[in-house]
């Protein structure tokens, strides 16, 4: 099953301060958790804190959490329009030198989406969950407008 991803993060190759997993199946609940975020650049403390919409956690009780989840998925595909939401998730799979959290197989999909803006698509622009929502919207109305 395919699950849409979007992260924010503080600043260009910033940490991480929220990450979304929504699966493309509405029967199945999505993913977001927000990670402390001490000392938020002043673009992030203004379009990002505000919208979190949850309570920040610290790394490690988001990191658990998010290995969870993949582990109830199966074998995930994580879709995403933007390489380093892809490294964020992975970076918190990482917990010491030489060692990962436990997670089924995963397959990484790049989408292509000329013409998505998660600013201009999403209902709460910059939360996590709600710009994976608006990128899955944009990759299942594609795919149907391919299809026919």
């Amino acid at each position: 099953m395919r699950f849409f991803l979007d992260t924010e993060f503080n600043g260009f190759c910033g940490d991480l301060v929220s990450i979304a997993l929504v699966p493309e199946d509405p029967g199945r609940p999505a993913f977001y958790e927000a990670i402390i975020c001490d000392r938020p650049e002043p673009w992030v403390a203004a379009h990002v804190i505000p919208v979190l919409g949850t309570i920040q956690q610290p790394r490690p009780v988001v990191a658990e959490a998010l290995a969870d989840y993949l582990a109830a998925a199966g074998a995930p595909v994580i879709v995403a329009d933007w390489p380093e939401d892809v490294a964020h998730l992975a970076r918190l799979l990482i917990i010491g030198p030489g060692r990962m959290l436990a997670v089924p197989k995963l397959v990484f999909e790049l989408a292509d989406v000329p013409g998505f803006d998660a600013s201009a698509e999403s209902a709460v622009p910059h939360n996590a969950c709600a710009d994976a929502r608006a990128l899955m919207a944009f990759v299942l109305r594609q795919e149907a407008f391919i299809e026919g």
